[in-house]
């Protein structure tokens, strides 16, 4: 098993903002609105900064463990800017405690130095693609207040998302093709400038799990954004192909990367 040692700055930013998101998590059902949001607030710039450290430190690291933290923060960031259009939704004890177990996992497995031999636009690249990932990670969120506000309906029960299910929909497709776009240009610079990315050590083009993953996930989103417009596609459905393409995604870096570091205890290439 590969469990790389952080730096001791990287350690305390991890467990400083894992403590802020449980506190948060477990005091918000005491606390009001507003203190509510100063702490996770608090707890998002202290993830943010551990971030950073990782990416940027003396020995930049990224993995499986910190592509979860870094989606789990931009869920967060897109959450945080909604809140100020519609301050009804509440989800903040989940976000906390998505966040929370986010950044612990990040710790515990920081990841790999990155290529020695890697061009300067390839954190760009893993941005792209972190973004997509951040904003299929929304639209999951949304799909998932969207199932929970169908079923208080159904036992006529009042919703606690105070957000037309009109309105999430359309935000949740929203978040899909945005992720749609960033996600193909990822795919389109990996195919084509995988060598200008990685190094000359690495080939243009490989068939592994990650492309293949990567490739039915694309596949899975371009089906349901045809179907949304050309067919209506909504409810159940949609929710149900988002789900299987969001999966698709995971296991693409997230899945691949935890197989072989942490199961089969190799250094990636």
């Amino acid at each position: 098993m590969i469990l790389a040692i952080p730096s001791p700055l990287g350690v305390a930013l991890g467990i400083a903002t894992a403590a802020a998101y449980g506190i948060t998590a477990v005091a918000s059902s005491r606390l009001n609105r507003t203190s509510t949001q100063w702490m996770l607030a608090l707890a998002w710039l202290l993830h943010g900064s551990t971030l950073v450290e990782g990416l940027t430190g003396s020995v930049p690291r990224f993995s499986w463990a910190p592509a979860i933290s870094v989606t789990a923060w931009l869920v967060l960031t897109v959450y945080g800017l909604e809140s100020r259009l519609y301050p009804q939704l509440t989800v903040r004890r989940a976000l906390a405690a998505l966040g929370a177990a986010a950044v612990l996992l990040a710790a515990l497995f920081p990841g790999t130095p990155l290529h020695v031999s890697a061009s300067p636009w390839l954190p760009l690249h893993l941005a792209l693609g972190i973004a997509s990932y951040g904003l299929f990670g929304a639209a999951v969120v949304h799909a998932w207040l969207m199932t929970r506000a169908e079923r208080q309906i159904r036992l006529a029960a009042e919703s606690h998302s105070g957000v037309p299910l009109l309105t999430m929909e359309r935000l949740t497709f929203r978040f899909v093709a945005a992720g749609f776009v960033l996600l193909s240009a990822t795919l389109l610079a990996g195919i084509f400038f995988s060598e200008t990315l990685y190094g000359a050590a690495v080939r243009a083009w490989r068939w592994d799990h990650k492309t293949v993953f990567s490739i039915l996930a694309w596949i899975t989103f371009a089906v349901l954004l045809i179907g949304r417009a050309r067919f209506g596609w909504r409810g159940r459905t949609a929710r149900r192909v988002l789900y299987a393409g969001s999966a698709l995604l995971l296991l693409a870096y997230v899945g691949s990367r935890f197989v072989l570091e942490v199961v089969l205890s190799r250094t990636p290439v």
